[in-house]
């Protein structure tokens, strides 16, 4: 499978490359035709500073944020754009502010939850959601759904890849898009040609990584 990866550079940012792998893989929520590796943009310091920079240049003197939301093990990332918003230029609405990083946990329900000591830093807060990939959408709505249970608003969505343009009315600006990867597909697992024509599963993927057959 390894063998079948290509690196891809970021069309707004040649310093960020990912790792696109083609094949027939199972999500949580539906079946894709790329594996979409990001491990080097949310775990090197200087890829993940290149991504929070991309980022941070959309909103930053028109955005106020005051917590940055991190899904997806994408904390290093976020904690980069906490650091390109708030030292930004004259003009930056968050200049020498100070952003909290937090991240939900899951309950034994599979519900996303903020603990009593975090639950402040949503409370009647601007949230930026930073998610690695969104596809289906489905994580983002669970993601959104536990913000606003917590009382947080939701002020910008932002992902490392994204394959669709909004959510729930909400845009979301990502590093890399279908742009860049043309031809990706998803589809729910009952519609997916590949399992139709009998493919096999190349591997199972998650944020984490994946687990090949």
């Amino acid at each position: 499978m390894e063998s079948r990866a290509k690196s891809l550079k970021s069309k707004k940012n040649k310093n960020v490359v990912i790792n696109v792998i083609p094949g027939h893989f199972a999500t949580n929520h539906s079946h894709v035709n790329y594996y979409i590796d990001m491990t080097g943009v949310k775990c090197t310091n200087k890829m993940a500073v290149e991504a929070a920079h991309t980022l941070a240049k959309k909103y930053v003197n028109n955005v106020s944020i005051d917590t940055i939301v991190c899904m997806d093990g994408c904390e290093v990332v976020g904690a980069y754009l906490a650091q390109e918003l708030t030292s930004s230029g004259i003009n930056s609405m968050n200049k020498d502010a100070s952003i909290n990083i937090v991240t939900p946990e899951y309950n034994t329900n599979g519900q996303m939850i903020f603990r009593d000591n975090t639950s402040p830093m949503i409370w009647n807060k601007n949230v930026l959601l930073l998610i690695a990939s969104a596809t289906t959408g489905k994580t983002i709505n669970k993601a959104m759904e536990c913000i606003n249970y917590y009382g947080g608003k939701i002020a910008q969505i932002s992902a490392l890849f994204s394959a669709t343009k909004s959510i729930n009315g909400v845009e979301i600006d990502s590093v890399f898009d279908t742009d860049d990867v043309s031809d990706y597909k998803t589809f729910p697992q009952k519609d997916c040609p590949d399992c139709a024509a009998g493919k096999r599963i190349d591997a199972i993927v998650n944020s984490f990584g994946y687990s090949k057959f």
